[in-house]
C-alpha cells in the first residue's frame, strides 16, 4: 500500500508540473487550478507514504520518478528535446530507485 500511495504522489506532481506549464505563468485559470490542486496532493500524499517509509527513501523514489515522467511528458506533449546526457542520466535516476527498492533495507518490501 506505500508504494501505491507514493505512485499517487508521482502522478500527482506530474500532474501538477504538466499543468504549471500549460497555465503559462498562472495566466490560464484552468491549468492554474489544476496546478494548485495537484501539487496539494503530492505533498499531502507523501505524508502518508512517510508512516512506512523512511523520509530520504520516500523523497529519492518521489522526485526521481517525477523527473524521469516530467521529462517524458515535456518531450511527448511539449515538443522539448532530451539529449543522450539528459537520457542516461534519467536512466541513472531509475537504475537508483531500483537498487532502492530491490536491495536497500530501508525500503518496506
Amino acid at each position: 500500500m506505500p508504494y501505491l500511495i507514493l505512485a499517487f504522489a508521482v502522478l500527482a506532481e506530474t500532474i501538477g508540473t504538466s499543468a504549471l506549464q500549460a497555465s503559462q505563468q498562472f495566466t490560464r485559470p484552468l491549468p492554474a487550478a489544476i496546478t494548485v490542486v495537484a501539487y496539494a496532493l503530492a505533498f499531502w500524499l507523501p505524508s502518508l507514504a512517510l508512516r512506512t517509509f523512511p523520509v530520504g527513501i520516500a523523497y529519492a523514489i518521489w522526485s526521481g520518478l517525477g523527473i524521469v515522467f516530467i521529462a517524458a511528458i515535456g518531450y511527448l506533449v511539449f515538443g522539448q528535446r532530451l539529449d543522450w546526457p539528459a537520457v542516461t542520466g534519467m536512466g541513472l535516476i531509475l537504475a537508483g530507485i531500483l537498487v532502492i527498492h530491490l536491495f536497500s533495507g530501508a525500503s518496506p518490501h
